[in-house]
């Protein structure tokens, strides 16, 4: 059912009409880009994707600040670490990196998305942080290891 006109509410449309997935009235605007930091549905990130909205990014970024289950944000989030739309990929990082700081946990899936992107990422960081190490693969220890071990010898009385 579509309020308005404007947007429906299974955040297809512009997004103006109540209930569109931000649990705040107005819902995703698409096209202004108000609202996508509040989404909260997975469903209406992949229905974005689907339609190609240029924005998609910042509302995986809102999914991964809102939604409390990791389980249903990392497959968004790999979505956006697959696009071939380079800002969508590093909003996909930012997302991740919000995913392993709120929730502690990351999935494969990611992890070997991420083994693409450059190093010293704001995810490569917060997976070191906040979840467990023994979780996280050899490829993120050596650089974190590396990383340390080149700021020690820069600081060798420090």
């Amino acid at each position: 059912m579509r309020g308005g006109g404007e947007g429906a509410a299974d955040g297809t449309g512009t997004g103006t009409a109540g209930g569109a997935g931000t649990g705040r009235a107005g819902g995703p605007d698409w096209r202004g880009g108000s609202n996508l930091l509040g989404v909260d549905r997975p469903e209406i990130v992949l229905a974005a994707f689907r339609r190609g909205e240029p924005k998609v990014g910042v509302a995986v970024i809102g999914l991964a600040l809102n939604h409390a289950d990791p389980e249903a944000v990392l497959p968004v989030v790999a979505t956006a670490l697959e696009s071939t739309d380079r800002e969508v990929r590093r909003q996909g990082v930012v997302a991740l990196a919000h995913v392993a700081r709120l929730h502690r946990t990351v999935d494969r899936r990611c992890l070997e998305l991420l083994r693409g992107c450059p190093r010293g990422n704001e995810a490569d960081d917060d997976l070191w942080s906040f979840v467990p190490h023994r979780e996280l693969p050899l490829w993120l220890w050596r650089h974190h290891l590396w990383e340390r071990l080149v700021e020690r010898l820069r600081r060798p009385f420090g």
